[in-house]
């Protein structure tokens, strides 16, 4: 993963100006956007040919202080520095079965009989295992439908007028598509998801060479829906620890709200 690593730094102190950090500039002007080289081994307290060499690939023996010193002085937040970590020692990532996915019953179980909410399960792929009949309707998916939810968002053009900020669904599909690859090096299935949508989508390769990198926490998501119109919903995924990938993700709206009431009358269409 050295050559991630070094992708992955470059994209970072790229992305911060000297002003963000009090970098001096001296009015000189700059060939390169973002910081220097010498500057983040300046801000992190190492030698710049120490520094050069982990961007290069061929220093694999970061400590604990100098790790937290790099994430410090490139500004990573927690997402991130666990993704920094995971690429530099790549020997402590715990490996796992990468066949295909299995859900639970009783998970199923829990997702079909939630009625208020809508309700999905995703696997580390993004793949959807299943959900309520409510879950699938706000998708604009068939109960029976098993898609991949990444190539959905940047290969289904439905998903552009679903969504109604595509942009930033689209930076959040593949952040975390590029944390799960850092979690899991050895999927060779989730390589070939990441490899497709590179090919397919401009889009997805724009944002990928970007690295960037976030888990799926709660968030507020609106929707604009062909049935039932705009919802603002509020969404909390859910880890599963005895299913390490699979998450469970809960979307309602606010009580008494415009777009409660919208949610129930979707409800009763599909019902």
């Amino acid at each position: 993963m050295s050559e991630q690593l070094g992708e992955f730094l470059r994209s970072r102190r790229a992305a911060l100006s000297p002003a963000e950090t009090g970098v001096p500039t001296y009015g000189t002007p700059r060939r390169v956007p973002g910081l220097r080289r010498e500057e983040v081994a300046r801000l992190a307290g190492v030698s710049v040919n120490y520094y050069t060499r982990i961007e290069q690939g061929e220093s694999h023996q970061m400590s604990d202080s100098v790790m937290e010193a790099l994430a410090n002085a490139l500004r990573l937040d927690e997402g991130e520095r666990l993704h920094l970590l995971r690429l530099a020692w790549p020997a402590q990532v715990t490996r796992r079965e990468t066949g295909p996915e299995v859900v639970r019953d009783p998970v199923l179980a829990l997702a079909e009989g939630t009625t208020e909410q809508a309700v999905i399960i995703v696997g580390r792929r993004t793949d959807l295992l299943g959900g309520n009949r409510l879950g699938f309707a706000l998708l604009g998916l068939r109960p029976d439908e098993r898609p991949n939810l990444a190539r959905q968002v940047f290969l289904e053009p439905a998903m552009r007028d679903l969504v109604v900020n595509w942009e930033a669904e689209a930076r959040n599909a593949a952040s975390y598509l590029r944390m799960a690859s850092s979690d899991q090096p050895d999927d060779r299935l989730l390589a070939e998801l990441i490899g497709d949508l590179s090919i397919r989508s401009a889009e997805f390769a724009r944002i990928w060479a970007t690295h960037p990198v976030a888990e799926c926490l709660h968030s507020v998501r609106q929707y604009d829906h062909p049935l039932v119109g705009r919802m603002t919903l509020n969404e909390e995924s859910l880890r599963l620890p005895d299913d390490p990938g699979q998450r469970v993700i809960f979307s309602g709206a606010a009580p008494g709200s415009d777009s409660a009431e919208r949610l129930r009358l979707l409800d009763s269409l599909v019902s």
